[in-house]
């Protein structure tokens, strides 16, 4: 076994851990580290850039045609910074509950931090079972999505097999991430994905423009009450991504440093989502009501099918991200989390695979999904509990005056930050939970009316005989 060497390095009140894998002079461990073992911020970036923004682009023009394109755009800079702030607290409730446990001399090299720990550590097991059912549900759901998306892609390569069956396929390929033990191990992945998805939001973009307007385009939206928050609650979903923050801060060498990285990746990904879904929503206007799946209204060309084959990949390290915390929750109620043996914690794993396989084959809805996981699920895990929680968490003044990291001057200190907090509690719940809940489960709901369980091809052309 390789010898494992750990460097201390005291910042502050916050103790760091740096490790290394093996013999870095070797060229086993050179390559190990060039391509498997990422902690650097750069490795933070791409992992929080790449998963922010996977199937949720080609959803995107659906949304507009359904927000109309002022509200889009609104809507997508407003989410986005919305969610950089919760990203945020999120990253100083990590430091904060790992500060705490390390000054009680708790070793965290062979485990690794969730999110439902960190509220369990700073407000007890109520907060902790809240945190551990949205968000288990959320990413479940997440890997849902990532699984009907592949299906989704391909038939638009082949369609000799239906989505359905596509579905299975996939769910068998996607079983594979349970190999990779942890987001220290995504580097290469995360930098080939946001590579993938940045091709595929370009070719959108351009060939729209190429394309130009169908004849008799009509720009409609916003239309209907219903339509409009279902398309808001998508761009919350996409603008949501941080389910899996703490376990990426947990990945790095120094996770301090983690605060403005989710603001620079939303930055990032926002040069991609605004022109994409601006660009396919004014050549195709009303059309992708009825087309969820933007790849589905462009011509057949090698860069299309290029655009599919590279955001199949990419949503199968999607998956891997969605499903990397629940298989950690999973180890950790079984009692292998700490087990060494990568194919131990491999076969522990695949049961957790299982049900969103199924799931996937029942609801096959590729847009509205988004919507209904967005409002019910992400509007609680994502924004609400966090920003509760971090109100909670220093409402007793000791808290406040110990705190690791305190409030920057320009948010005007903790009544700044107090007010913030408060506003994205009241704004998420009424308008993401409220208006959006309502609007995306009447949109579900149509599509079970209209399409059934257990669909074999939704929104399928029929084939001619």
């Amino acid at each position: 076994m390789a010898s494992e060497k750990v460097e201390t390095v005291i910042a502050g009140n916050y103790v760091e851990m740096e490790r290394e894998e093996g013999d870095p002079k070797s060229v086993k461990g050179k390559l190990s580290n060039f391509f498997w073992n990422g902690g650097s911020v750069y490795d933070a970036w791409f992992s929080c850039a790449s998963n922010q923004v996977a199937q949720v682009l080609l959803t995107l023009p659906y949304s507009f045609s359904q927000l109309g394109m002022l509200s889009g755009i609104l809507f997508q800079l407003f989410y986005g910074l919305m969610g950089s702030w919760t990203a945020y607290l999120i990253s100083i409730l990590y430091v904060e509950y790992r500060t705490r446990k390390e000054r009680e001399k708790v070793d965290f090299r062979n485990h690794v931090i969730q999110w439902f720990e960190v509220l369990d550590g700073l407000l007890g097991k109520h907060w902790r079972n809240i945190g551990l059912f949205f968000n288990c549900t959320f990413l479940l759901f997440g890997s849902v999505i990532q699984l009907i998306a592949c299906a989704s892609n391909i038939y638009y390569i082949n369609d000799n097999l239906d989505k359905r069956t596509w579905t299975y396929i996939f769910g068998a390929c996607c079983a594979t991430t349970v190999f990779v033990p942890s987001f220290h191990n995504y580097r290469v992945w995360s930098f080939i994905g946001l590579l993938m998805t940045t091709y595929t939001a370009w070719y959108l973009t351009i060939a729209s423009i190429i394309h130009g307007q169908v004849e008799g385009v009509k720009h409609s939206g916003p239309s209907k009450m219903v339509l409009y928050f279902t398309g808001a609650t998508n761009i919350l979903y996409t603008f949501g991504g941080h389910a899996v923050t703490v376990e990426i801060m947990h990945a790095m060498w120094k996770p301090q440093k983690f605060k403005t990285i989710y603001l620079l990746a939303t930055l990032y990904v926002l040069t991609l989502t605004l022109p994409s879904a601006s660009a396919v929503y004014w050549a195709f206007g009303d059309m992708l009501l009825t087309h969820s799946n933007a790849l589905s209204l462009l011509p057949r060309t090698r860069f299309r099918d290029s655009a599919v084959i590279l955001m199949l990949i990419h949503q199968f390290i999607t998956f891997g991200f969605a499903c990397t915390p629940l298989y950690f929750v999973w180890e950790k109620f079984v009692g292998v989390h700490k087990t060494k043996s990568i194919f131990k914690r491999a076969l522990t794993r695949l049961p957790v695979v299982i049900p969103i396989w199924f799931l996937a084959i029942i609801f096959p809805f590729f847009g509205p999904i988004n919507s209904t996981v967005g409002s019910l699920l992400v509007s609680f895990t994502v924004y609400i509990i966090p920003a509760l929680a971090h109100m909670v968490v220093f409402a007793p003044a000791a808290a406040r005056e110990n705190a690791v990291e305190r409030p920057p001057k320009f948010l005007g200190g903790w009544a700044g930050l107090y007010s913030m907090n408060m506003f994205v509690v009241v704004w998420v719940l009424i308008v993401g939970f409220g208006f959006g809940g309502w609007a995306s489960m009447l949109n579900f709901i149509q599509q079970i009316d209209t399409f059934g369980l257990f669909t074999k091809c939704y929104q399928c052309k029929p084939h001619k005989a």
